[in-house]
């Protein structure tokens, strides 16, 4: 059985003991390589630019550059890093600034070391990940009731569209064709008109809208 390819990280948070810790814990998984470590979200670019990384986990509240200012640029300079941010703020705002800026998911700081490898897994295969308060949090702070113009069906596409799930895994979770998954997803475009999955991710955090299916 050949070797599961490491997953290379860039970790970027100004507070040293969150840095450190986190770096420790990431070290002790096999198919995780701490590519490196910044105290500044500009000093992390620098090293991206250097090291690669497949995913950067980012703090928001920074010095200088904040984190979701950031994110537009590894976007530009490293388009093939997945950003996560890792925060203490699980309020809307700060959740659907950092997608609409470009993030791969958002994680709260108080989550367990599983749950962030989990996140690091699923961006670097291309998903998305929402940690589970944050979904807590969206679920608290719901639109009010008839403001939803989707119906549960449409509902159910979305949070696996939110999720990072491709066609196949929509048709797979709810037993449908790709096709159909397919077509669901244009008809959310053209209902909600928007034009981009970014898009629907905004719309689906604004709307407490989220999947908790992994």
């Amino acid at each position: 059985m050949s070797e599961r390819p490491k997953i290379r990280v860039l970790l970027i948070d100004n507070h040293p003991l969150v840095l450190d810790g986190l770096k420790a814990v990431l070290e002790t998984f096999d198919h995780i390589e701490v590519a490196g470590t910044a105290g500044l979200a500009q000093t992390g670019l620098d090293i991206a630019r250097q090291v690669q990384p497949q995913v950067v986990l980012m703090d928001i509240n920074m010095p200088k550059l904040s984190g979701i200012d950031a994110i537009e640029l590894f976007r530009n300079d490293l388009p093939q890093a997945r950003v996560v941010m890792l925060s203490m703020h699980d309020s809307r705002e700060y959740i659907s600034s950092s997608v609409m800026h470009g993030a791969a998911g958002y994680v709260l700081k108080d989550v367990s070391t599983d749950e962030i490898v989990s996140a690091i897994d699923t961006v670097a295969a291309g998903g998305t990940y929402f940690s589970s308060g944050v979904f807590d949090a969206l679920m608290g702070e719901r639109a009010e009731e008839g403001s939803d113009p989707l119906t549960p069906r449409e509902r159910d596409i979305l949070g696996l569209i939110v999720a990072g799930r491709s066609n196949r895994e929509i048709a797979e979770a709810l037993g449908i064709t790709a096709a159909t998954a397919e077509t669901h997803r244009k008809n959310l475009k053209k209902k909600l008109g928007i034009a981009t999955t970014a898009g629907l991710i905004r719309y689906a955090l604004d709307h407490g809208i989220i999947s908790k299916v992994r």
